[in-house]
Order: structure tokens, then sequence, then C-alpha cells
């Protein structure tokens, strides 16, 4: 039977992150009362504040988006930060949600979860049937982990906790630090840097040949409520869009919508990471759901909502 969220208390975790405050904007029409929790309030590597928080708010459904995330920079320089704190953080709320009674949960992980060289596309079997990505691997060991805690309480206690695997995710809310962004995020920051001091190239990381699929993350929001509502099942579920291109073709995209025309250039001395990640995105279909933001569309969206964050920054900044 569909799970009905309308009338529900409804936690999602990490709801200041990209991927929550969506969430957050995506469960207003379902008529349910969302509960947050900020950072100063409950810390999520702590058991016991996760354990009492839980236990009085009494959500009923819970959306576990809360994470530390970052590029292929952050997770080479942060291993132990990125292991540690990840599973600390969904061990604790999966096992409150767990205590508490919570009616239904929704894990997200990452498709860095996946073997390096896994067949392309992707699907939801290949995991764990090769080596992952080292430069996120950390990272990645945190999300499976996430994902067996929640087939575990599953099997063992009948727990209806689901997983979702969002492929590359971007859009409002993104990350633009050039020092721990994703790609998508990255590149927009330097084409728009580029546009206004009138460089003549911008420096993109390895070869561009590498192949990516991106999810606008209003699109993985919509994905992830559906299934809450609709999917229970032991198995996680690829959230993409099953389509990809070139990091050159995204970099040539990002600059199309900024405006910016100087020259690509690679610095061959940084990594390309996985040649290619393109998540099937089969099973979702066949339960309904297909993405809706064109990429084009998508970015431009997402560059004007980092204009509006720079004006925004630069005017308290003079307030000071």
């Amino acid at each position: 039977m569909p799970y009905e969220l309308k009338g529900k208390k409804v936690w999602v975790a990490g709801h200041r992150g990209m991927v929550g405050a969506a969430i957050v904007r995506r469960l207003v029409s379902e008529n349910c009362e969302i509960l947050t929790a900020n950072r100063n309030d409950v810390d999520l590597k702590d058991q016991a504040t996760v354990r009492a928080w839980v236990a009085t708010a009494k959500p009923d459904a819970v959306f576990v988006a809360a994470a530390k995330v970052g590029g292929i920079l952050a997770n080479n320089s942060y291993p132990a930060d990125f292991l540690y704190d990840n599973l600390m953080i969904e061990a604790n709320i999966i096992e409150a949600s767990f205590r508490s009674g919570v009616e239904k949960l929704c894990f997200l992980g990452s498709s860095c979860i996946y073997p390096k060289f896994a067949a392309q596309p992707i699907v939801e079997g290949a995991l764990l049937t090769g080596e992952l990505e080292p430069t996120n691997e950390w990272y990645a060991i945190a999300k499976i982990a996430g994902i067996k805690l929640c087939q575990a309480y599953r099997k063992q206690h009948g727990a209806d906790f689901i997983s979702a695997m969002p492929t590359n995710l971007y859009g409002p809310g993104d990350n633009f630090d050039l020092n721990s962004s994703h790609v998508m995020p990255a590149l927009i920051r330097k084409a728009h840097e580029a546009k206004i001091t009138g460089a003549k190239q911008i420096v993109v990381w390895g070869t561009g040949k590498p192949l990516r699929e991106f999810l606008h993350v209003d699109d993985c929001a919509d994905a992830c409520v559906h299934l809450m509502k609709v999917y229970s099942d032991f198995e996680h579920v690829n959230v993409g869009s099953g389509e990809d291109l070139s990091v050159l073709a995204l970099t040539k995209l990002v600059c199309e919508v900024v405006g910016y025309r100087g020259e690509i250039v690679h610095d061959l001395s940084k990594p390309d990471g996985t040649p290619r990640k393109l998540m099937s995105a089969e099973k979702l279909r066949t339960l309904g759901w297909e993405a809706k933001i064109e990429l084009k569309k998508g970015i431009a969206e997402t560059y004007a909502a980092f204009v509006a964050g720079q004006v925004t920054l630069r005017q308290a900044e003079a307030r000071r």
C-alpha cells in the first residue's frame, strides 16, 4: 500500500543542506508537518543527543539527507572526517528512528558507492562487485554502511527503511567553494569569475573526457518523496536522469549559460576521477518517476542563485 504523508510528522535531517532544503520545499505540498533540527540544538554525531531529540519530536517519517560532503580535493584531504562523521550521523539517526518507532525512513546515499569500473549504465546490483574510486572511497564506504544498516534493520526487525542513491546533484544552495565543491558549482564559479575579471581562460581539472550524469536537486527531492510513498523493499534505488555528458561538454555548456567566451585549459596534473559514472534509472522509471528539469535550464537557475548569493554576501560585508 502507498505510504501517505498527509498529516504525518516528517523529519528532514540535514534540512539546511542543498538536498535537505529541496526536500523541505517539496514536502510543503504534501500537507504534512515538517520537522527540522538545527545544528546548535542537535549534534547528529552524538548518539545520546539524537536519541533524546527523536524521542521527544516523535517523527512518523524521516529523510536522512544529513551528511558531510565535498569534492575530490576535500575527500582526499580529510578522509578520517568523511568516514567518521558520516558513519556517526547515519548510524545515530537510523538507530534512534528505530528506537522511537518511526514508520518509514529514507536514507540518501551517493552514486560513488559503486565500483570505479562498473559496467555502464550502473544497475543497483553492481554494489560491492569491485574496487571503489580511490579519490572518494572514504565517503563511499560510509554511504555503503548506511545502505547496509537500513537493510539490517529491515531484515532483523522488519523496519520499513529504504535507501535512495542520487547521482551528481546541482542546484540552488550548492557549495561554490573551490576547495570543497563538486564539478558543477566549481565550473559555474570559475566561469563567472573569469567573465567578471575579463580572464582569457579558465582552468579545468583533468582531461575533460570523463562522463558524468547530473540531476537537479529539486528533481532529486521529488524522486525521494515519490519513493517514500510507493517503494518498500530491501534493495536501494538509483535516482538519476539516465543521461550523461563529458566534463568538457559540461564546461562549454556552463560557459554558454554564464556568458563566458574565453579559452578552456586543462590541468593534466589533476586527477580525472572515475572515467564514467552513469547510473541506470530503469528501476526508478518502473516505479513511475522520471527527471523533468532539462540540464541547461537547471544550470541557468543555479547560476542565478549563485549570483544572488554573491550580491547578498557583498551587501552583508558592506554593512559590517
